[in-house]
C-alpha cells in the first residue's frame, strides 16, 4: 500500500508504524524458498512421501512462528497462467516504495536444516504421526497449532526429515500419534487411546474421535477455525493434476489460528475409498459429532469459518472411482456445514495453492471500503429512465456477468496476477464477485483490488454471501417439520445476519451475486428479511421467482453459466438465453475469466444482437431492475408475504 496517497485514519496509520517497529525491533524477516519440492520425482511414492514431509513441516513451523507478528514468508505457489511465482509477486507489493514493508529487511534461509536449526527455541517439540494411518496427519496439524509442535512423519530410514529433526538437530518427541516402535496406535481394538469411548471401527475415524476428546474438548483448539485439506494418502496414488495439490503450504494460517484439520467423506450410502473397510456413514458421523461439538463450545453464538475443500481429484468422487459426482460432493459438504453454523471458502482443487496466509494476517486494512450507487437522477441523465421515472428499454435487453468464483482464497490470490491486471480490464462494466472473508487470509488482494478499480469495476459478494454456505439450511421451516436440517440446531438466521452484515459494512457491499441453494430448501421469508438487511441492493438466488421484490430488495433468479472459451460460442448462449426468458434483464455466471475475454464476448453479442444488448455495471443493472419491478405490477407484486407459497 502506498501510505502517502490515500487518505487513512490515524489509528490505521499507528498501527501500521507499530507493526514496523514491531518487526524491525526484533529480527529481519526470514525467507525460504519450498520450490525444491516441485522439482522432484513425483512418479514414485517415496519421493512424495519426502515432498509431503518436507511441505507439512514447513507450513506448521511458518503458522507457529507468524502466530503473533509477520517472520518467516514462503516461496512456493508458481502461477499456472503466468511466467511469475506468486509469492513474489504479493512480495514485491509490499516491499515497494510506501509499501506495507518497504523498510523491513528479509534474510534468505538456505536449506530446511538450517531452517529448523535457526527456530529450534520457537517450538516446543515434535509431535509424530503414523504413515499407515493417513488421517493422523491432519491430527497432528491441530496438535501442532495448539501446542507448537513440528508435525513429522515417523520414518526411521537414514536421511528422512524425522531422522534429520530427531538426530541431527535434537528436537525432542511431545506427542505420539503412532507408537514409538512405529506400529500403529489406532488399532481399531477395544478404547480409542487414552478415551473412554469405544472404536468406531475406522482407525482414520478414532484419530479423529482422539482429537476431540483430547483437543477440542479441553479448550486447545479454536472450535471457529476449521481446515478441510487432504490427509497423508495424498502420497499413495499419483493423480494427473499440478503437483502443489496437497495444499500443505494453506496449513500455515489454519496452525496459527488453533484450528481443527479433518478429511472426512460427507456421504452416509458409501465407505470412503481411503477407508474402505468403515461401515457407511462413519466418517460423515465423525464429521457432525466434530461440528456439534465446536458449535457447543461456540454456544451457537459464532459462526465456524471453514478453509478448504472435499479434495475430489483423490477421494470420495467419481473423478476418484466412487459413485457420487464431484459438484454433488460440494453441494452434500456445504449441506452439512450450513447446518451446523460453518461456511466454507473454498480452497477447491485447480488453484487451491495458497502459500504465507499466516503471514498476511497481519497486513493492516482500512476500517471502510465504501462503493457509490447510482442515483435516479444519474441513470435519467444517462438516458436509462423515462421522465416519469420508468425504465427506458429502447428496445434494449439487459445483461450483467458475475464474474467469478471468487469464494476461495486461493484463488483469488493466484488469479489476481493474471485476471485482474489483464490490460483490458476497465473497457466493459464487470460485477466482481468476491466473498468478503477472504479479507482473512488475502487481505493485501482484496485492498488492491480496490486501490486499483476503475470505474468499472464494481464488486458484490460472492456465493453465498460473508462465506459459503446454504441459506435454507440454517433455519426450520415447511419444508423442515423433523427440524432444522442434518443438526437440529436452533435457528441460524440472525447468526449468518449478524456475521454478513460486519462484512458487507466494511467492503461497501450492498448486493450479493449469487446463492448456490444446493441441496438445501429455498430461502422462505425469514431469509428474504435477513438478506434484506445487509444486501439490500439485490440477491440473485438459484431457487427462486425469475424476478421479483422483496420489500425494495430485487431478486432475480440465477440462470446459465457461460464458459466457453469461444467468445463466439460463449454470445450465442447469451443470446439464447435472452430470447428463452420473459424479463428484459438477464444474469450470467463465469468461472476465472479475464477482461479481454468479457471485452470479446461483449463484441460478440453487439454483433449478434445489432446492439440490442447491453452489458450493465452493477448499479445501474440492480437499480433499474428494481424500477422495473416496482412500476410492472403483471412483473411483480411488491413484498411477497409468504414466499413459501412461490414453489
Amino acid at each position: 500500500m502506498s501510505i502517502g496517497k490515500f487518505n487513512y485514519s490515524f489509528k490505521y496509520i499507528f498501527v501500521t508504524i507499530l507493526l514496523l517497529i514491531q518487526i524491525s525491533a526484533a529480527e529481519s524477516v526470514k525467507i525460504f524458498d519450498l520450490r525444491y519440492t516441485l522439482d522432484w520425482d513425483y512418479s514414485k511414492e517415496d519421493i512424495r512421501s519426502d515432498v509431503w514431509d518436507n511441505c507439512h513441516s514447513v507450513a506448521a513451523l511458518q503458522g507457529i512462528l507468524n502466530r503473533d507478528k509477520p517472520t518467516l514468508y514462503l516461496r512456493y505457489v508458481d502461477s499456472r497462467r503466468k511466467d511469475i511465482n506468486i509469492d513474489n509477486y504479493w512480495l514485491e507489493k509490499a516491499t515497494a516504495d510506501g509499501g506495507w514493508l518497504d523498510d523491513v529487511e528479509f534474510e534468505q534461509v538456505g536449506d530446511i536444516e538450517e531452517l529448523f536449526r535457526m527456530f529450534k527455541n520457537r517450538v516446543n517439540g515434535l509431535v509424530v504421526y503414523d504413515g499407515n494411518v493417513a488421517a493422523t496427519s491432519n491430527v497432528a496439524s491441530s496438535v501442532a497449532g495448539a501446542d507448537n509442535l513440528i508435525p513429522v512423519r515417523y520414518d526411521k530410514s537414514e536421511g528422512s526429515l524425522y531422522s534429520v529433526l530427531t538426530d541431527k538437530i535434537g528436537f525432542k518427541v511431545k506427542v505420539w500419534l503412532v507408537k514409538p516402535n512405529g506400529d500403529s496406535l489406532f488399532d481399531k481394538q477395544g478404547l480409542i487411546p487414552g478415551t473412554d469411548r469405544y472404536t468406531t471401527g475406522s482407525a482414520k475415524c478414532d484419530a479423529y474421535i482422539w482429537l476431540k476428546e483430547h483437543y477440542l474438548k479441553t479448550g486447545k483448539l479454536n472450535p471457529a477455525f476449521g481446515a478441510y485439506y487432504i490427509d497423508y494418502f495424498w502420497t499413495s496414488k499419483l493423480a494427473s493434476i499440478p503437483k502443489n495439490h496437497h495444499n500443505l503450504t494453506n496449513h500455515d494460517y489454519f496452525v496459527s489460528n488453533k484450528a481443527w484439520f479433518f478429511d472426512l467423506n460427507v456421504w452416509a450410502d458409501e465407505a470412503p475409498n481411503d477407508d474402505p473397510g468403515q461401515i457407511e456413514g462413519t466418517d460423515r458421523r465423525t464429521l457432525c459429532e466434530l461440528l456439534l461439538l465446536c458449535n457447543q463450545l461456540l454456544d451457537e453464538k459464532e459462526m465456524i469459518y471453514v478453509g478448504g475443500f472435499p479434495p475430489w481429484a483423490h477421494k470420495y468422487t467419481k473423478s476418484a472411482g466412487c459413485r457420487h459426482g464431484d459438484v454433488s460432493t460440494e453441494w452434500e459438504y456445504a449441506y452439512i456445514l450450513s447446518g451446523y453454523n460453518a461456511y466454507k471458502d473454498a480452497d477447491a482443487i485447480g488453484f487451491g495453492a495458497m502459500a504465507n496466509a499466516s503471514f498476511w494476517q497481519h497486513y493492516n486494512l482500512k476500517d471502510k471500503y465504501p462503493q457509490k450507487w447510482v442515483s435516479h437522477e444519474e441513470l435519467l441523465e444517462r438516458g436509462y429512465l423515462t421522465k416519469d421515472g420508468r425504465v427506458n428499454f429502447d428496445g434494449r435487453e439487459f445483461i450483467i456477468f458475475y464474474v467469478g468464483d471468487y469464494d476461495a482464497a486461493s484463488w483469488l490470490y493466484q488469479r489476481t496476477a493474471d485476471i485482474w491486471d489483464d490490460e483490458n480490464r476497465g473497457k466493459v462494466p464487470m460485477m466482481w464477485s468476491i466473498s468478503p472473508v477472504l479479507a482473512r487470509r488475502a487481505p493485501m488482494a482484496m485492498e488492491y483490488l480496490r486501490e486499483t478499480a476503475t470505474d468499472n469495476d464494481y464488486f458484490v459478494a460472492a456465493d453465498n454471501g460473508a462465506g459459503y454456505l446454504n441459506p435454507g439450511a440454517l433455519k426450520y421451516s415447511k419444508w423442515n417439520a423433523e427440524g432444522r436440517p442434518v443438526s437440529g440446531l436452533k435457528d441460524g438466521t440472525e447468526l449468518w445476519q449478524q456475521h454478513c452484515k460486519k462484512y458487507y459494512d466494511k467492503w461497501g457491499l450492498t448486493i450479493t451475486g449469487f446463492i448456490i441453494d444446493g441441496y438445501a430448501n429455498p430461502m422462505d421469508s425469514a431469509l428474504y428479511e435477513c438478506y434484506e438487511s445487509f444486501s439490500p441492493n439485490g440477491i440473485v438466488p438459484a431457487k427462486a421467482p425469475i424476478s421479483c421484490l422483496f420489500g425494495d430488495m430485487p431478486v432475480l433468479r440465477s440462470d446459465y453459466d457461460v464458459n466457453s472459451s469461444d467468445p463466439a460460442q460463449a454470445a450465442e448462449l447469451v443470446m439464447e438465453r435472452i430470447a428463452a426468458r420473459s424479463i428484459p434483464f438477464h444474469w450470467f455466471r463465469n468461472i476465472l475469466k479475464t477482461p479481454t475475454w468479457y471485452v470479446q464476448v461483449n463484441n460478440e453479442i453487439q454483433k449478434q444482437s445489432e446492439g440490442k444488448v447491453e452489458l450493465l455495471d452493477a448499479p445501474t443493472f440492480f437499480e433499474l431492475l428494481r424500477i422495473y419491478m416496482k412500476n410492472n405490477t403483471d412483473a411483480a407484486e411488491g413484498r411477497y408475504p409468504y414466499f413459501e407459497s412461490m414453489w
